[in-house]
C-alpha cells in the first residue's frame, strides 16, 4: 500500500502502514548482495578452476578483473537507465542477465566463456544498487520524510558487508563439497528468489508516455553515445592499472583520445550522462567520491595484501589466512546497520578516518613474528573503517546527490569504489614485486598511512557535513537544479 505523504516532519516507519515494509526492502537487500558475493566467492574455485581447464593459475585473473570492470562501468549505466526506464524494470533485467550468467559459467567449457559469464553477471549485479537507490529515494520522497531512511540504507550496506564477509566460506563449502562449477550457479537459486521477492513486493514503474518510446528517443534520453565513451574510457583505464608498473602506451593512448572526447562531447549536452559541470559544483558529491575510493584502497590493501603476506612470509595456509580476516567482514556487518539507522555522516567518517590511520600504522608494526592476534587486531581496525566508511558515504551521497540523478550518482559512487579496489590490486602488486616480504608490507602501510591522511583532510576540512540537511549551504549549486543538501551530524 502506498503510504500518506506527510509534510514538515519527518515520517516514522513504525507506523502500521510503514513506507519501507519487509515485503519492500528485502528483495534490495539479496540484489545488492549479489556484486559483492560474486566478486569474493571465486576466490576459492580459480585453483581447481585452473587445473580443470588446464591453464595456468595466473590467467585466471582475468575472472576477477572482468567482473571489477564490467561493474564499474555498469553502475552508472544501470543508474541512469533507472531514472529515464525505471528503477523496478532495470532492476529485474540486472537479476535475469545475472541468472543467465551463472547458467554459462556452470556450462562453460573454456576460459573465454567463464569470462563472458563474469562479465554478464558483473553487469547484471550492477543494476541492483542504483535501482535500489532510486526506488529508496522515491518512495521516501512519497512519505513526505525529511531524513534519510536510515534502516533501510544500514540494511543494503549491511547486505554488501555480510556477503563479501561470508563470500570466502561460502565459495570454499561449495567448491570443496560439489566443485567449482558451483561458485556460479549458486547464482540461480539466489536469482529465482530474488525475482519472485522483486516482482511482489517492488512498486511498478510509471507507464512511460509514447513520445518516449523508441530506441532514438531513448538513447537520447539516456546519453548513449557518453555512457559508450565513459565505457570505453573507463576500460583502457582500468587496462591501464592493472598493467602497472609497466607501462601499457596502447591503453593510455585509448584513455586519453577517448577521454579527451567524452569530455567534450559530454560538456555540449544539455542532459549529459556524466555530468562534469554538475559534479565540479557539486563539491560534496565530487568529495564522497573521493573519500569511497581512497578508503576502499586501504580496506582491500589489507584484505588482499595482508593475505598474501600472510602465506608467503609468515607461513600460514590459505585458510588460516582466511580465518585471520573474517572478523574484519564481521565486524563491518554488525557495525553497519546501528551506525547507518541514526543518519550519522560527519562522525562515522572521521572514525573512518582515524581508524584507517591507527590500521595502517599497525601494518607497518607487523613482522614475519607477529602473533596472529596482532594480526586480528589490525583486521578489526580496518573492519571498523570498512563500516563507518560506507555507512558514512552511503549517507552523504544520499544527501548530496540531485534527486532525479541519484541513479547515475549511486552508480558512479560504486564506479569510484571500485577503482579503489583496482588500485589497491596495483599497489599490492607494486611493493610486493619481490615477493611478499614484511619490507613490502610496511611499503603498503606507508602508503596506506598517506591515502588515510588524504582521507581525513577530505573529512575534517569539509564544512558541508556540518550544516542541517534541511539547511541551504552558502555555495548551492542552482546548475543542479537541486541545493547540496548538507548533513546533520545528530550526537551520539
Amino acid at each position: 500500500m502506498k503510504a500518506t505523504p506527510t509534510r514538515g516532519r519527518t515520517t516514522s516507519y513504525d507506523a502500521p502502514d510503514p513506507p519501507f515494509a519487509w515485503t519492500f526492502t528485502t528483495p534490495l537487500y539479496v540484489g545488492s548482495s549479489l556484486n559483492p558475493i560474486n566478486s569474493s566467492i571465486i576466490a576459492t574455485a580459480l585453483v581447481p578452476m585452473a587445473a580443470d581447464l588446464h591453464v595456468p593459475v595466473g590467467s585466471t585473473a582475468v575472472l576477477v578483473s572482468s567482473l571489477y570492470l564490467a561493474s564499474a562501468v555498469a553502475q552508472p549505466t544501470a543508474g541512469k537507465l533507472a531514472e529515464v526506464l525505471g528503477p523496478r524494470r532495470i532492476f529485474l533485467y540486472g537479476i535475469v542477465l545475472v541468472l543467465f550468467g551463472g547458467l554459462v559459467g556452470g556450462l562453460g567449457q573454456n576460459l573465454a566463456m567463464l569470462t563472458v559469464a563474469r562479465v554478464l553477471i558483473g553487469i547484471g549485479t550492477s543494476a541492483a544498487f542504483p535501482c535500489a537507490m532510486v526506488m529508496i529515494r522515491r518512495r521516501a520522497q512519497e512519505a513526505g520524510a525529511d531524513a534519510p531512511p536510515g534502516g533501510v540504507l544500514g540494511g543494503i550496506a549491511m547486505a554488501g558487508m555480510a556477503t563479501v564477509a561470508v563470500g570466502p566460506p561460502i565459495g570454499g563449502l561449495l567448491v570443496g563439497s560439489a566443485g567449482w562449477r558451483w561458485a556460479f550457479l549458486i547464482n540461480i537459486p539466489v536469482t529465482a528468489i530474488a525475482m519472485v521477492m522483486a516482482v511482489r513486493g517492488l512498486p511498478r514503474d510509471p507507464v512511460p508516455d509514447r513520445e518516449h518510446n523508441g530506441f532514438r528517443k531513448v538513447a537520447a534520453q539516456i546519453d548513449l553515445l557518453g555512457i559508450l565513451g565513459f565505457a570505453v574510457s573507463m576500460s583502457a583505464l582500468v587496462v591501464f592499472l592493472m598493467g602497472l608498473p609497466r607501462i601499457g602506451w596502447v591503453a593510455l593512448a585509448v584513455l586519453v583520445l577517448t577521454g579527451v572526447s567524452t569530455v567534450v562531447w559530454e560538456l555540449r549536452k544539455t542532459a549529459p550522462f556524466f555530468d562534469f559541470r554538475g559534479l565540479a559544483a557539486n563539491g560534496a558529491l565530487a568529495r564522497t567520491y573521493l573519500r569511497q575510493a581512497l578508503t576502499l584502497l586501504g580496506v582491500y590493501s589489507v584484505m588482499y595484501g595482508m593475505t598474501q603476506w600472510m602465506e608467503a612470509a609468515h607461513g600460514m595456509s590459505t585458510v588460516e589466512a582466511g580465518l585471520l580476516l573474517l572478523p574484519m567482514g564481521a565486524v563491518s556487518a554488525l557495525l553497519s546497520r546501528p551506525l547507518a539507522s541514526r543518519n550519522l555522516v560527519r562522525g562515522p567518517l572521521i572514525v573512518s578516518a582515524v581508524t584507517m590511520l591507527l590500521g595502517s600504522a599497525g601494518v607497518m608494526l607487523l613482522t614475519s613474528h607477529s602473533p596472529a592476534v596482532a594480526i586480528v587486531l589490525v583486521s578489526l581496525v580496518f573492519g571498523v573503517t570498512s563500516a563507518a566508511t560506507t555507512v558514512g558515504n552511503q549517507t552523504a551521497l544520499y544527501l548530496a546527490a540531485p534527486p532525479d540523478q541519484i541513479g547515475t550518482a549511486s552508480g558512479l559512487f560504486r564506479t569510484f569504489g571500485y577503482l579503489g579496489t583496482i588500485t589497491s590490486a596495483v599497489i599490492g602488486s607494486i611493493v610486493f614485486r619481490h615477493g611478499a616480504s614484511d619490507h613490502g608490507l610496511h611499503s603498503l602501510g606507508l602508503v596506506l598511512v598517506a591515502a588515510g591522511l588524504a582521507v581525513l583532510l577530505l573529512t575534517v576540512l569539509d564544512r558541508h557535513l556540518m550544516y542541517r540537511s534541511t539547511s541551504r549551504r552558502p555555495d548551492t549549486s542552482d546548475h543542479l537544479g537541486n541545493s547540496e543538501n548538507p548533513t546533520e551530524e545528530h550526537s551520539a
